[in-house]
């Protein structure tokens, strides 16, 4: 019975911490330029934390073009970038 107990808190903990991996940090930033050609936006953005990386202004790759068609320049936006082969990429907006 306590082998069983054991297992389910340690599955649980497993859960929680597989959660918080896959929860993504949103940063907030204004567009600046938009490229849909080259799939690259040009962002004025806050500190990444996820990503050390100071706040700047910096051009990224999109991950698709269903996120391009959610930028306007001058728009204010919350976005999740991460290292993707290499690039640093925009990978969620909201």
């Amino acid at each position: 019975m306590k082998t069983l107990i054991k297992l389910t808190l340690a599955s649980a903990l497993a859960a929680g911490t597989a959660y918080g991996a896959l929860a993504a940090e949103f940063t907030k930033a204004t567009v600046k330029k938009i490229d849909a050609k080259a799939k690259k936006v040009t962002l004025i953005h806050e500190e990444l934390k996820s990503l050390d990386m100071p706040a700047m202004t910096m051009v990224f790759r999109v991950q698709d073009d269903a996120l391009l068609e959610k930028l306007k320049e001058g728009a204010n936006i919350e976005f999740v970038a991460e290292r993707v082969n290499g690039k640093l990429t925009v990978t969620e907006v909201k």
